[in-house]
């Protein structure tokens, strides 16, 4: 496994943003480190703890918007262009039932490798940190499903929101 993870796009906002998810990485990472070494079931612990922080995050998208039900409504909500720029996203598909993106590139894939962190961490690491985009799905009352994600060594991450 090869992970690219290269930035084609830089912003003020944008990196501001990078740096800000970058920081978050690297707590999430070290504390990850520290659980193990502690002994600890720290990915369980991880896990917990950030779907967690994804369902509180999806009842804000949700009561946000007007219509809950229509995917494009969330992607709206979900989804600012910063955001978007953040993680080099393209929307691959948005309708009312279906909300697919690809993204180019990860800020906290970034933190991840500068720790030093193997390709098979990262890759554990990214699924963990995915669960809050899975609490984010649950709170809408919709299913994610992530098949491909750059530190997998795949070109792009692909996500599919949908009822």
């Amino acid at each position: 496994m090869a992970i690219k993870n290269v930035s084609t796009v830089y912003d003020e906002k944008v990196n501001i943003k990078r740096a800000a998810i970058e920081h978050r990485a690297t707590w999430m990472g070290l504390t990850y480190e520290e659980m193990v070494q502690a002994g600890a079931d720290a990915e369980a612990m991880t896990r917990a703890a950030i779907h967690k922080t994804g369902e509180i995050q999806g009842a804000g998208i949700k009561a946000a918007c007007k219509e809950p039900a229509d995917l494009t409504q969330f992607a709206a909500n979900f989804l600012d262009d910063v955001t978007k720029t953040t993680f080099q996203m393209d929307i691959v598909e948005s309708t009312e039932d279906d909300l697919k993106i690809e993204f180019h590139y990860c800020p906290l894939l970034s933190a991840w490798k500068k720790l030093g962190f193997s390709d098979e961490e990262c890759a554990k690491l990214c699924d963990m940190a995915m669960d809050g985009d899975r609490g984010i799905a649950k709170a809408m009352g919709i299913t994610l499903d992530l098949t491909d994600t750059i530190a997998q060594g795949c070109e792009v991450c692909k996500l599919h929101f949908h009822k």
